[in-house]
């Protein structure tokens, strides 16, 4: 499996990994769109924006958009890596967030995800990478503690989890 940045490309495998989280109404953390003026080439545009820090909205950081695939360029999910924390980030979403579509879920591609985005985080010199999850998400809570997290707290139902980037 490959975490990296989409690309053109990606668009049909991209957009059908997207439909499928519309169609199912599951959460997509870790990827970000609005499905009702959606052109993925605007999409890929703003990614490349929020990670030169380019005409970010009001209270947002630079961050990375990746998407993981499969040995066949199929769109597993999403992540993203929020390259600094502020005050939202630090008490509720944290340095990575991530998906994986539903119909590709269970199958261990969230914890190979979270395990590339901590090394790109490593490579961006975060030393320390927050991730968290839902108190009801025990498959996220799994994924995060396979990486080797550790619990600082609980804050309004979201689980904080700091992992030691090696």
């Amino acid at each position: 499996m490959e975490l990296r940045r989409p690309t053109l490309a990606d668009k049909e495998t991209v957009l059908d990994m997207m439909a499928e989280f519309e169609a199912t109404q599951s959460a997509h953390d870790g990827g970000f769109w609005n499905a009702e003026a959606f052109v993925y080439e605007d999409w890929l545009e703003t990614n490349m924006q929020k990670e030169m820090g380019i005409n970010l909205p009001e209270n947002r950081v630079p961050s990375i958009q990746f998407v993981l695939f499969d040995k066949s360029g199929h769109a597993l999910g999403f992540l993203n890596l929020r390259l600094r924390l502020n005050e939202g980030l630090l008490n509720y979403a944290g340095h990575i967030g991530y998906s994986i579509r539903p119909s590709e879920q269970g199958k261990g591609y969230a914890k190979e995800a979270l395990r590339q985005g901590l090394q790109v985080a490593k490579e961006k010199n975060i030393h320390r990478a927050l991730v968290t999850c839902s108190m009801d998400n025990p498959a996220s809570r799994a994924v995060i503690l396979a990486n080797g997290g550790q619990l600082e707290d609980v804050r309004n139902g979201t689980e904080r989890y700091w992992i030691e980037v090696e």
